[in-house]
Formats: C-alpha cells, structure tokens, sequence
C-alpha cells in the first residue's frame, strides 16, 4: 500500500516491465500546481513528494497563492493600471540599440523521450516525442494553414498543416497569448494576455486582427480600439452578429468587428468597484474580482447571449448572467449544469457548426478545495442547440476515467487541473464528434454516451510501456503532451485534422484517426520541429562539456513544464534528462555534466554525467544517474520554498552553493554532494518571510526576500551575510526608501569586489502601481555591500527587471518583460542590447566560459545568446 497525504492507494503495475522491476519514476507536468505527486528514490520505494502529513491538494486559498508568485512580482505592492505596458514598449522602441546580433541556441527539435537521457528524474519514453512552450490558442483554415498563438512567445504560421513554423507577431508588444481565432471573413484575431491563470501567464495590450493571415504579419496599427484592454489576460473571443465578444480578467467586452476603430464597450462587471480607478482598486483581491470566462452566443439570436463569469477558486459572484430588461442578471441554466457560485468556475463553450447542440466543461470551485481527485463538475450537451439548455451531463471525471484515461489514481484523476486545462472542439461536419481537451484529450462520437482517450497524459503504467531504449516511445505509440488548451480542425487537400495546443506544443492526427485496443491514437505527429522556439526557460547554465564526443560547450536549462534540457556539442537534437518542470540551474563551467536541476519549491537533484542512462536503474537502482539533494525547505506544498526558488553558486568557489526558501541554505560539497543533509542552515529570513533571489561571490552572499508577498500588506527586504555562517543581517530598507517596496528580482555581483552589488527589481513604478512605497527605478548599486544604494536606472524603461549580469571590462546587463538592455563601462545611459532579440521575458542571464559569451534564459523564445565580443566591434 502507498498513503499519499492520509489517502491509501494500492499500486498496480500494468505489465510491460522486467520481472519484479517498478514503473518509472513520472515527475507530473505542473501549471503553478501542487498535485499529488509520485516520485522514485534510488532505494526503488515510491514516496509522496509533499511534506509529512500535508495535503497534497492545495484548497483555494493556496492554489491562488501559486497563481499570485508569477504576477504578484510585476504587480505589488499594488495593481497596475492600463497603459504601463504600452508606455513601456514605447519607451524602449525610443532606445538606442548596440551593435549586434542575438543567436537562438535552442532553435532545433526538443526530444523529451530521447533516448540517451532515460535516468530516474528523467521523464524519457512516457510518450509525449518533440516538445516545445506552451501553445494556448489554435486556428486552421481549409488550405493547410494552421496559427498557433504560444504562452508568450506570440503566433506561429504554418501553410504545411502544421511544422515549419514562421512567426507572425515579433513586431506586437505583447507575445502572451490568450485567444486566436478565424472569422467568417478569414481574418486571424489574436487576443493577447493568457488567462490560464497559472503561475506563468503575462497580461497583454489588446487584441489584433489580421486581414492576410496566410501572407501577413500583425503590427500594432492591427490593434482594435484603444488602451482598453491593456494589463488584462483574454480567455476567448467569440462572435455574434457584427459583433466580437471578449471575456477578460476585467469583465466582459465587446467591439464592433466591422469598424476597428472606436473605444471596446464595457458590456459587464460584476464587482466595478474593483476596476482599475475603482474605489476598492488596492483590494487584495482586486485581480479576483471580474473574472469572465467565456461567452455562448444563441445561433439562431446573436442577441441572446450568457456570459461564464467566476474566479476558479469561488466567489459570490461566480455564475451565469444574461440581459434580461436590458440589464445582466444572474440566471439558473436548466437542466444538468450547475449554476451556483460554489461550482461555477472556469467555463468552456463551444457550439456545432449547424446550431444543433452547444457543449460546455464546468470546473468546480468547491470541488477544488475538497475533492482531491478532481474539481471537473463536468462536461455538459444542449441538444436543443440553444446555450440556455436544457443541458445534460455528458461525462464526469469517474466516466472519462474508465474511458483509457491514464489519470485514474486518487489524487490524479481527469480534471485535476480543469481549472487550468480546457478544450471543446467540434467537428464541423457531425456535431455529435466532439474533442475535449482536460490534462488529456478525450474524444466522443455519440454526443457523449461513450468515450475514449486517443491523447493519453504519457505511456507509463500501460500494459505496452517499455524502457527499452531502442525504441524511442518504448512500444506505444505517440500520444500528446499533457495539459491541454487549445483545439482546432482544418483539412489540406480535403483531408481534414486536428490540432491541439498544450503545454508541449503542438500535436496533429486526422479527424476520423485509428485507435488501438484501449482507444489510444496510434496516429499523433508531434509538429514541434524545432522551427517554432517558444520554450519556456527560467534558467540557463552552461560548461565545457568533457564527457561527450566532440568539443564545445554543453547548455543546460530548466523549464516550465519541460523538465531540463541539455544540448551537447554536436547535437541535432535536444534531449531532456530531468522531468516535470524545471526551475533553477547551477551548471559547472568546467564539466557541462554536471548539473544541479530544481524541479519546483527547491526539489534539487544532481547528475555528474548529464544523467546519461539507459534505463538500467530499472533493475538496479544503484545505477541511477541522479541523486536528490534538496535542502529540507522543499516541503512540498509547504511555505518552505517558492515554486521557482533561487539557486547559486559561488564563481570563485564553485563547491560553495546557496539556496534560498524561508531560510538561506549553504552546502559546501559543490557537485559531490550526495542528500539533503549536506546542506547548512545560515539564516531564518524571518517569519512568512521567502526568498526570491540570491546571489554569492567570494563568499559573500545576497539574499532578497517578500512576506507578505501578494498586494495586501507586501513586504520586501535584503539579507546579506557570509557563506561560513557569519555577518548574517537584514538590510534596512524602509517602504519609502531608494529600493522601492516591490519585488526583489535578482542580484549580480562585481567580480573583483564582493562588496560591490546590483539589484534587479521587478513591477512598475508609482506613476502604474497603487500601492505604497512603490518608487521608481528597476537597477540599483551599493558598493558597501547594501548599506547604501544609487538608483542607476536613468533612462532604463519602466519596465518589470528580473535578472543581471555583470560583464568583461564592467559593463551591465539586464533581462527585462520586453528586452535585455545594457550599460556601457564608465556610462549611465541604457541601450537595447542587439537588434535581433525577439520580444518576450527574460528570466535569467549567464555568462559561458571565459565569459565571452551572455546566455539568456527567456520565457518564451528559448535560450538566446549574444558574443559579447561584438560590443567591442561594433559598439
């Protein structure tokens, strides 16, 4: 028996495994989450990852919190009002640029099964094939053109059906994706701002139409109406009459889809008080307030229309509403479907090309925060075609889960994330074929009487699963990455097809596909060729690679929701060696094999030989290539760590290493260490105090910290002390002091003097921010090891800062929300560094060996790379 977080759970093993050997050890995908999760150690015993006697399942509460640490970094200590970012955008496009030009390293195919890498952190053979970033928003058209809108790494064009990509939207502001649709015109509209409301999801300025798709590329006179619709996140579009409907994070709006011009009419808000401008704006709870989630429009009456509105976690105000007497009103849809607050939450629609059945998925608020296998309330039909019902229940998670589905464990089950993971899809030519996408891709050709499951979540514990590194997915076939979110049909040369957009990227199979036996696809195509870098790092690091055959630097990353990937010299293809998602990166610049990879809240293993393996630790875990270190602030689920928490190593030392969570951990053991318990505790950051950056060099050691870290009541400061355990003390940083009350980013240190410090800091200024001590200025300098601070932003966009690197000769570097910029020695003026970089965050800058070269982790195009050399050609 295996107990999971006081559940009991028996484990069955499925077949397809050496005798008496376990399944591997699956790190599940995450979205901000903490889902009950399994996890191998070396002694081949299956334990929980969260903390003793804690839940696995987060309740409302936490899983907000998670959402929260991605935005509340660019929003505390208040909320941002429309217009930072176009201010931003324009201040930068003002800038000057240096000479130049960026390198995508990562810009060939991700293989997450690839064979070398089949170790037991690694997630190799579960299925999912060539992976990139997350893709949110699909649109296909009869001509084989297939767009993909990414997380944030904007829209990708495709006239193949989908593979060599092209992308369509590097000259917008804003690459985050929240909806991309065709109309009946053929114009591609792209709703910027995700709404997946994970804890990687950027608001965005607009929405954008583009006539010419298929030739085309968006600009930002593409841009319908004003300002509007700026710092929000849009979860769909849909149209009506002639009109377009948008449901934002900010209420409902609408725009006329004839003339594009002209202001986007508020059509409702449930809580207006809480707008921007509103009496209750500095609410904590302000983001939570006005939440819609989509709109269904009667086919039959564009003016009959019910807006899904509701925060997932719960709200008085979740529900359906429609105009009645010509105000909205909350209403009760007959029927099946839910109507209350309590399971109201996320709300997909989708209707049938003929107007005879309307679908919908209903997540559950209240299932959320107390049923720990799912909080899918269910997956509804209106067989009268109408969006006012009545609806039937057409499947609930126990029903799709007997249907193939490879989430049938308690704690695990379809819908664990329907918060989060949504897709309905019709086929155009038989309303009663539908797709829907949860974590995985379920699919019904009789209006929802039988399922089956052609995208299984991966391959591990089916009865066809094998580690045998010979064949690329073991002997299953191809299934989709997990975590899906988008769908669209189109056809080339009248045979048509799916495509679907998740946290991988993209995957195709014909409409009408084959299935084996337990009704898994034997036909998905992964179109992640590489050509369509839209990977989602957070951290970079890079070494000589010592081990492999030929000579050169190995680059390593971590990843949202893609493990860690490496890529050697010589490689045609990346391969993934941890699992899961992956955080922060310590790489020695000496040996590129050794790696020290975060999974999340601090979870760290270390591999010596880039955790080459060929599945032998199946039968003999000694023979595994990775090892678990993590400092004991990984409680996962816990307080303990942040989902993304900061790692360093000392350049001067590099057995020296610091991780920050509530506390500020020091091993001195560098790539030897073997556990946990090789860590030191050398400071308690304070009570509900987390850190969010760190910094180290010849053993001096920064540490910036938030507590409270969302709006209400948000708090930041700086620890400094010395990597032997002495000096340890808080900085003092008053609200109204030169570092501004908002987010502490990242530091760099100069190398020839640790006392001698730069700090990054994150969100806008007070002209954006309602919130107090929000102040001005993103990069600051002490050379008395933070008694004293200069703002040395200048003419700096006020833009969001999250990393810094000092550079050969005492120039500066640093990694914005749109941009990396950087300060010539001896100047105080910015530039944009290079004239090639496409728009996206960056997360993370690392110098390679000998530090000629500058490494950028970003969020949504890949690693990037600039020879620094080139400053000093061309200027």
């Amino acid at each position: 028996m295996l107990t999971v977080a006081g559940l009991s759970a028996t484990v069955l093993i499925l077949g397809g495994l050496p005798a008496g050997a376990a399944p591997p050890a699956p790190r599940p995908a995450h979205a901000g989450d903490r889902a009950a999760t399994a996890h191998r150690t070396g002694a081949g015993t299956v334990h929980s990852l969260a903390a003793p006697g804690e839940d696995d399942e987060e309740g409302s509460s936490d899983i907000m919190e998670q959402a929260d640490q991605w935005n509340e970094a660019r929003s505390a200590p208040g909320i941002v009002a429309p217009g930072a970012y176009s201010a931003a955008w324009a201040q930068l496009q003002g800038l000057p640029h240096t000479g130049g030009r960026w390198v995508d390293e990562t810009g060939l195919p991700y293989n997450s099964d690839d064979p070398r890498y089949r170790d037991v952190n690694s997630n190799s053979s579960g299925g999912a094939g060539n992976v990139t970033g997350r893709v949110v928003g699909m649109a296909a058209d009869d001509h084989g053109y297939v767009y993909a809108g990414s997380a944030n790494g904007g829209v990708w064009r495709s006239a193949t059906g989908g593979g060599h990509w092209q992308p369509i939207s590097d000259k917008l502001p804003a690459p985050a994706t929240g909806d991309l649709r065709l109309d009946d015109r053929g114009r591609l509209w792209f709703a910027t701002g995700e709404a997946n409301t994970s804890a990687t999801s950027f608001v965005g300025t607009g929405v954008y139409v583009l006539a010419d798709p298929r030739h085309g590329e968006f600009r930002t006179s593409d841009r319908v109406g004003g300002t509007e619709l700026e710092n929000t996140t849009i979860r769909a579009l849909r149209f009506g009459g002639d009109k377009v409907w948008a449901a934002t994070s900010r209420g409902v709006w609408s725009h006329s889809t004839r003339n594009l011009s002209g202001k986007w009419t508020l059509e409702f808000a449930p809580n207006p008080t809480f707008l921007p401008g509103g009496a209750d704006a500095d609410d904590a709870d302000a983001a939570y307030k006005n939440i819609a989630n989509d709109i269904a429009i009667d086919p039959r009456d564009p003016s009959k229309v019910i807006l899904a509105i509701g925060w997932r976690s719960g709200d008085d105000y979740n529900g359906f509403y429609t105009k009645v007497g010509g105000a909205w009103q909350k209403i009760t849809l007959t029927g099946d479907i839910a109507s209350d607050p309590d399971n109201v939450g996320a709300v997909t629609f989708a209707r049938s090309a003929d107007g005879s059945k309307y679908y919908a998925i209903e997540q559950s608020p209240e299932m959320l925060a107390t049923n720990g296998d799912s909080n899918l309330y269910g997956v509804f039909v209106s067989d009268s075609g109408s969006p006012f019902g009545p609806w039937r229940l057409a499947a609930d998670y126990h029903k799709l889960a007997a249907s193939g589905s490879a989430n049938t464990s308690p704690g695990y089950m379809p819908g664990i994330q329907a918060w989060y993971n949504q897709f309905l899809q019709v086929d155009p030519k038989d309303p009663r074929h539908l797709y829907i996408g949860l974590e995985e891709v379920f699919e019904t050709k009789d209006a929802g009487a039988t399922w089956t499951t052609p995208g299984p979540y991966w391959n591990f514990y089916f009865p066809c699963w094998s580690i045998d590194p010979s064949k690329q997915t073991g002997d299953c076939n191809q299934t989709t990455h997990p975590d899906q979110h988008a769908a669209a049909i189109g056809s080339n040369g009248g045979k048509p097809y799916l495509v679907v957009g998740d946290d991988g990227g993209v995957y195709r199979r014909p409409v009408n596909g084959k299935a084996d036996a337990s009704g898994h696809a034997t036909d998905w195509v992964s179109l992640n060729d590489g050509s369509m870098d839209v990977l989602q790092y957070y951290s970079v690091g890079v070494g000589a690679d010592k081990q492999g055959r030929n000579a050169g630097l190995a680059i390593s990353g971590g990843l949202q929701d893609n493990g860690e990937s490496i890529l050697r010299p010589g490689d045609r293809v990346m391969g993934s060696n941890f699992g899961g998602d992956g955080g922060d990166t310590i790489v020695d610049p000496d040996n590129g094999c050794n790696v020290a990879a975060e999974y999340v809240y601090l979870a760290l293993s270390v591999t010596n030989n880039c955790a080459v393996n060929d599945g032998s630790w199946i039968t003999d875990p000694s023979k595994a290539s990775s090892r678990n270190i993590a400092p004991p602030d990984n409680a996962l689920g816990s307080a303990g760590a942040r989902f993304i928490a900061p790692i360093a190593a000392d350049p001067k030392d590099g057995n020296t290493w610091v991780a920050g969570g509530t506390h500020v951990w020091i091993q001195h053991k560098g790539f030897a260490i073997q556990s946990g318990a090789d860590w030191v505790n050398a400071f308690d950051l304070g009570a509900g105090h987390v850190a969010t950056g760190v910094s180290i060099s010849g053993g001096m050691v920064y540490v910036g910290w938030c507590g409270p870290c969302n709006n209400q009541g948000f708090t930041r400061g700086i620890a400094v002390g010395k990597a032997d355990g002495t000096g340890w003390h808080q900085l003092d940083l008053p609200v109204d002091g030169v570092i501004p009350n908002r987010y502490v980013s990242g530091f760099d240190v100069d190398p020839a003097n640790p006392n001698h410090v730069f700090v990054a800091m994150n969100g806008y200024s007070r002209k954006w921010t309602e919130g107090p001590g929000a102040g001005v200025g993103h990069v600051f300098e002490s050379r008395d090891a933070g008694a004293h601070w200069t703002d040395i932003s200048a003419n700096l966009p006020d833009i969001p800062a999250n990393a810094l690197k000092v550079i050969w000769g005492g120039g500066l570097v640093v990694g914005t929300d749109l941009g990396v910029l950087y300060r010539a020695p001896g100047q105080t003026g910015w530039k944009v560094l290079g004239r090639n970089l496409p728009t996206t965050t960056t997360m993370e800058l690392r110098t390679g060996l000998h530090g000629l070269r500058l490494y950028a982790a970003t969020h949504g195009r890949g690693v990037q790379s600039f020879d620094l050399w080139q400053l000093l050609l061309f200027g």
